[in-house]
């Protein structure tokens, strides 16, 4: 028989019984679905995270006291954090042409965390302690006022540029230019707001006082060793070579033979962005195939549904075998019915998680205030029907054998 009247003949008997087929869609819906917001999400939120990252550019390199940790629960992540190896003789070191000619600048970082006041209101930033150029690095200008200049950090000058957040929370509608906080009880006159910026890289800056390095090192922190070194080349072609005499400099001063050994490492956007996408793309499988469980499920469904309609069905089988229908014809018929209701489903699954995409696209970029762009995952559509006419054929398959097995006269006496 040909394919057309076979569709035709599915067709007529999946509209028989309309709610029974809408029904049973449903578990195909469901986890096509969940699959399309699964990649979909996964997607906006990898471009997100990368773009944040991408913010430093690609020339940026960041140097890391402390071994390199192996993993989140890896007790050297506590080092990076105490470790002092990254004092003023490696930034004389790392500055100094002969040793390292592919650097075009290096701005020292420290930080930590303390509560500024005004007037009675508080609030608990992040304190940046950076070189000059720091806020240039992370292309941040601001909003109001002026960032401070090399002759601020090299007088341990108390001034500080605040955050948009830590503006509304100290002083609302107010101007903040020229008033003082405190931090930990020393005074510094607000000299900059930055603009709303949100996350970039590494350090939320709405929520952030950023002063000289000088100052935050001998007033806030009580240290002489720095957190940070964020290193510009002058070119993207020249971070293999200078990654190598970041390491000789560094490991000749700290008598250091055995790489192994290291106190430091030195972390390049490339290896960012690597890390981030192999994350990001374990963690969307790992939700696709936990949505596809659905898709399981609503296979199982299929399967059921089908074989009740072969049981109901037993006289339609007989009649259309006796008037001559072969077996091949009555389990063409149902397995197409099944991949039928499996594609339909496939195609709402498809659209509903689309839509939902959309909106949740418009919501987060709303209220959330994030830079999230829409995405559709061409792949996630292309895989949402394969799997479902799969699904349809699998578990279709079973129920359109029994029902070719039939014997035409105990078809016929079935009641």
């Amino acid at each position: 028989m040909k394919i057309f009247p076979l569709v035709k003949i599915a067709a007529k008997g999946l509209g028989a019984q309309k709610s029974r087929s809408a029904l049973t869609i449903l578990g195909i819906v469901i986890g096509i679905m969940a699959i399309i917001l699964v990649m979909s999400i996964g997607s906006g939120a990898q471009n997100l995270i990368l773009n944040e990252v991408q913010g430093l550019g690609s020339t940026t390199l960041i140097v890391v006291p402390g071994r390199e940790p192996k993993g989140p629960t890896d007790p050297t992540v506590v080092e990076t954090i105490l470790s002092d190896s990254l004092k003023d003789r490696e930034l004389r070191a790392l500055s100094d042409k002969a040793n390292a000619p592919g650097i075009e600048r290096i701005i020292p970082l420290v930080f930590g965390v303390a509560t500024a006041s005004y007037e009675g209101e508080t609030f608990r930033p992040t304190i940046l302690g950076g070189g000059f150029g720091l806020l240039d690095v992370f292309d941040i200008l601001p909003e109001t006022g002026r960032s401070f200049t090399e002759d601020d950090v090299k007088s341990n000058a108390n001034v500080a540029v605040i955050g948009f957040r830590v503006k509304e929370e100290l002083f609302g509608s107010s101007d903040a230019i020229d008033q003082r906080i405190k931090i930990k009880n020393k005074t510094f006159r607000v000299i900059g707001v930055l603009s709303e910026k949100g996350q970039a890289s590494l350090f939320n800056f709405d929520e952030s006082v950023i002063t000289p390095v000088s100052t935050a090192q001998y007033y806030l922190f009580g240290i002489k060793h720095y957190n940070r070194f964020i290193i510009q080349a002058v070119s993207e072609e020249v971070i293999p070579n200078t990654v190598k005499d970041i390491e000789a400099t560094l490991r000749g001063l700290h008598n250091i033979t055995d790489p192994d050994k290291d106190d430091f490492f030195i972390v390049t956007q490339a290896e960012i962005i690597a890390s981030i996408s192999k994350i990001t793309s374990i963690l969307t499988l790992l939700l696709v195939s936990v949505a596809a469980i659905s898709l399981l499920v609503g296979g199982i469904g299929i399967m059921n549904i089908m074989l009740v309609s072969v049981t109901e069905r037993t006289r339609e089988i007989g009649l259309r075998m006796a008037i001559g229908a072969t077996r091949g014809n009555i389990m063409s018929q149902f397995l197409f019915e099944a991949v039928i209701l499996t594609i339909i489903g496939g195609i709402l699954g498809i659209l509903l998680g689309t839509s939902l995409n959309f909106g949740i696209t418009i919501v987060i970029r709303k209220f959330a205030g994030l830079d999230w762009t829409y995405s559709f995952p061409l792949m996630a559509a292309i895989l949402g029907l394969s799997v479902s006419a799969a699904v349809g054929l699998i578990f279709g398959l079973y129920p359109a054998s029994q029902a070719s097995k039939k014997s035409p006269i105990e078809a016929l006496r079935y009641e």
